[in-house]
Order: structure tokens, then C-alpha cells, then sequence
């Protein structure tokens, strides 16, 4: 395709741009300025979905706070991916070669970077689609890609497909696979950082996440936005902000610990995996995972359809979701760290584990009366730290990009261990505490020679009937 009219916007002076622009006023970062091409991504029915998909997904049935968006995340991400390439552009703009089209197309990516995002969070994609799906590898940014190709088609967005590929690849970059030597490798960290996972989505969801929930925030991304560097088509950063780097990989570990894996949102995802995959023979939703034209449809409000449905064959799903309205939860028994020297060769624990560690009692328990719940966090990129992997620049002056691969020479108080495992049980009736629990501490007597848990299930707990 030829150049677009939006091209020649681009072209104009600023004070035309800004004219041309439409502006939001976003609770995070004030007024955000979207250009025409990005509003007609904005002004369809495929993105606009977004406003139906809780961005912490069931996070708010225990942060009552958390019911923001994925469509106002994407927004702050668009805006974010602007001000990064921009703030490249003022300092070293000759240099680096960035173009008002280099500029837009970051933007995009920003935007376009959840479009394909599935209902709930994480949680469709990570417990609900591997139970219903065998071997299931499908992701959201694979999905994104696709919806960006379906929106364009169905819409005639006049863009460029060259232009189109780069957004794509940008959206796409952090899975290792994926990459390849490109032009201007720097502006495809900006979005989804493959390197180092430092970028501007996880700049975005912490801050806004922070805020929604009422927790405090003491990661400042602007300090890191006004002080990257390009050297070597990598962005660095300089030395004295080390610690700035690693309070974002702490915060998002911190928010994935109190909000995300939350024992009680857990225990509500699980009931909601429950709930679906009674319901998904009956409304075919693993189905449309695969084609644009009917996932556009799937999003959180599937739970309402559910509750919705007097079919006999939604029974279970039914009750399920009404226990979930009427916080008749599946219960919280208790939980253990993976001691750090067993991580290695760690083994996936199982409900048939902890029932056959069940001593003669009162209750008898049976496999589907207890959920095993492993979470994994860590700084991004699992049992390494993220930080060995980043460059860093002494000041302006410098000329020479190193790693601080000794995080001793910074600060004695930081981690020399980067992942929590977290072995959880889980009983789905109240009555069935006691046993569980019970059950789970010989469970650990037998796997580690004692009980690893901080402390016993409270008797209180034990005794709800």
C-alpha cells in the first residue's frame, strides 16, 4: 500500500499533530493524545472488548479497587511507548535515525499489545485452556497478532503492511523464538522487552495496578524514561540506577505475591476454572480461540451468560459461579515454600498425593475433594535475574555499555535467589478443612522429614462446618 494520509499528518509540524489528536484524561498518566491512525484501531467493536476484561481479572472480588481495564491499560501502554521513543528521539534523535513513523508504530504496539487478551487475567490461558486442550500452547499475543490482522480487514484501516509487520513484531518480540536481526533493534525492547523484561507494559500495570489495589508504589518509571540511553541498538541505563531497575522487578514480584496469586483470588480462579469447564462443552468456549471473528465475543461477561442459562446441562457451571457470588469459596487450608535447594528437580504435587498421605479418620477424602495450587514468582525470567542481563553506562559522557553481574557491588541487601515456589492445597468444601490440612502436613512430613509450613491451619478454620 501506498502512504496513507495519516502519513502526511505525520509529516506536519507539531502544533498540526496535537490539533488533529484526540485526548483522554487518564487517572495515571493525566492526558493521553491519541492520533487518527490509532483512534481507528480504538473505534471498533474488536478493541473496544477490552473495557469487558478486567485487567487483574477476579483480583477485585478481593481489592474491591481493581476493576480497571485492559482498554485503559492499553491506552496508558500507547502513551508510554510515545514517551519513551520520543524522549530517544530529543537526545539522540540524528544518531539513531528515529522518524515520526518509527514513532507511531511503537505507539501501536503499545496499543495493540492486549487485543487478543483472553477473559480473566491469566487465568484462561494458564488453567482453564491446558485442561480443556491437551498440549495447548496458545498465548494471547499470538491471538493479538491475529486480531490486529482481522481489524484491519474487517475495518480498512489504511496502513502499511510493512508498517503493520513491524507493530506485530514488536507486540510479539519478548518470546525468544520470535527474534531476529532487525533494523533499529532497540524500539522493539520498548513494548515487550525480550532482553532484559524491562519495558514500558510492565511501566504501565505496576503503577496502575498499585493504585487500584490502595497499595503504595516506590517504583518511579519516569526516573528510568528520562535517563535511557541507546549504545550499541540496546537500551541502557545509567550505573546509579540499578536499584531503580530492581525496584521494578521487586514490585511487580510484590504485587504478583499480595494481589495476583492471592489465596483467596486463587481459590476464586480455581472455582471459576471449575465453572467453565462445566460450561464449555454447552457454549463452545474453548471453540473460538482460534478464529478472530467469534473470539472478539469471549470475554469476562461469560460468567453472567453462565449464571444467565436455565439449561439443565449449566447446572454445575450455575452453581459454581452463584457459590462464588455468595463467598461459599473453596477453602484455603494452607501452604509451604519449595525449600530453595529443592526447587531443581522439583516434582508437581498432586491431589492423589495429598489424599493418599491421609491418616484413618472421621473423613474419608477423595481426589476431587482437594485442588493443589503451585505458584511460581519470580523477577521475570524465572530462577535468573533479570539484572545480569541488563547494560548499564557509566554517565553522558561515556561511550562504553557493561553489565553489573555482581550485585554485591551495589548492596549486600539484595537477593542472591530470584524464584518463590509455592506449594498451596486447597479443600472445596468447609467441612473437609481438617482433613486436608491434616493430610498436607504428613504429606510434608514424608516428603521432607518436617513440616515446612509456617504454622498450623487455625482451628477456627477446622471447625467451620
Amino acid at each position: 500500500m501506498g502512504a496513507s494520509s495519516t502519513d502526511e499528518l505525520l509529516k506536519s509540524n507539531s502544533s498540526q499533530k496535537e490539533r488533529y489528536s484526540k485526548h483522554v484524561h487518564d487517572n495515571v498518566h493525566g492526558n493521553i493524545y491519541l492520533d487518527p491512525l490509532a483512534l481507528q484501531f480504538i473505534d471498533t467493536e474488536e478493541f473496544q472488548r477490552l473495557r469487558d476484561l478486567k485487567q487483574l481479572g477476579l483480583s477485585h472480588l478481593v481489592y474491591p479497587g481493581a476493576v480497571h481495564s485492559r482498554f485503559e491499560h492499553s491506552l496508558g501502554v500507547y502513551w508510554l511507548a510515545g514517551t519513551a521513543v520520543q524522549t530517544l528521539k530529543d537526545y539522540q534523535g540524528l544518531e539513531l535515525d528515529i522518524d515520526d513513523i518509527d514513532i507511531q508504530t511503537v505507539k501501536l504496539a503499545g496499543l495493540l499489545h492486549d487485543v487478543g487478551h483472553g477473559p480473566f487475567s491469566h487465568m484462561f490461558e494458564r488453567e482453564f485452556l491446558p485442561r480443556v486442550l491437551s498440549g495447548s500452547n496458545w498465548s494471547h499475543e499470538d491471538m493479538s497478532l491475529k486480531m490486529i490482522d482481522y481489524i484491519v480487514d474487517q475495518h480498512y484501516i489504511d496502513i502499511d503492511s510493512g508498517r503493520l509487520n513491524r507493530v506485530k513484531e514488536m507486540i510479539i518480540t519478548s518470546h525468544a523464538s520470535q527474534k531476529s536481526a532487525k533494523e533499529k533493534q532497540f524500539l522493539y525492547d520498548i513494548v515487550a522487552n525480550g532482553r532484559n523484561g524491562i519495558d514500558v507494559d510492565k511501566f504501565d500495570y505496576i503503577v496502575r495496578d498499585s493504585r487500584a489495589c490502595g497499595l503504595g508504589c516506590n517504583f518511579q518509571f519516569e526516573r528510568l524514561m528520562e535517563t535511557m540511553r541507546v549504545m550499541g541498538d540496546e537500551i541502557c541505563y545509567r550505573a546509579k540506577d540499578y536499584l531503580t531497575v530492581y525496584k521494578l522487578f521487586s514490585a511487580r514480584a510484590d504485587l504478583h505475591r499480595t494481589v495476583y496469586t492471592h489465596a483467596k483470588v486463587k481459590a476464586i480462579e480455581l472455582m471459576l476454572v471449575d465453572a467453565l469447564l462445566e460450561a464449555n462443552e454447552h457454549l463452545g468456549i474453548s471453540s473460538s480461540i482460534q478464529q478472530p471473528a467469534e473470539f472478539w465475543k469471549l470475554d469476562d461477561t461469560i460468567i453472567n451468560t453462565i449464571l444467565a442459562d436455565p439449561r439443565p446441562e449449566l447446572k454445575k457451571a450455575r452453581d459454581i459461579s452463584l457459590r462464588v457470588r455468595r463467598r461459599q469459596l473453596y477453602q484455603f487450608c494452607n501452604e509451604y515454600s519449595v525449600p530453595k535447594a529443592k526447587q531443581e528437580h522439583f516434582k508437581g504435587i498432586t491431589a492423589q498425593d495429598i489424599v493418599c498421605s491421609q491418616k484413618a479418620g472421621e473423613v474419608t477424602l477423595k481426589e476431587e475433594d482437594v485442588i493443589v495450587s503451585i505458584v511460581k514468582i519470580d523477577l521475570t525470567r524465572g530462577k535468573k535475574n533479570p539484572l545480569e542481563s541488563t547494560n548499564f553506562y557509566q554517565d553522558y559522557s561515556s561511550d562504553v555499555k557493561f553489565l553489573i553481574d555482581k550485585e554485591e557491588r551495589i548492596s549486600h541487601l539484595l537477593p542472591t535467589f530470584c524464584q518463590d515456589m509455592i506449594v498451596r492445597v486447597y479443600a472445596k468444601e468447609p467441612h473437609l478443612v481438617e482433613a486436608v490440612s491434616d493430610a498436607f502436613e504428613n504429606f510434608q512430613m514424608k516428603t521432607y522429614g518436617e513440616k515446612t509450613q509456617v504454622h498450623s491451619t487455625p482451628e477456627k478454620k477446622k471447625r467451620r462446618r
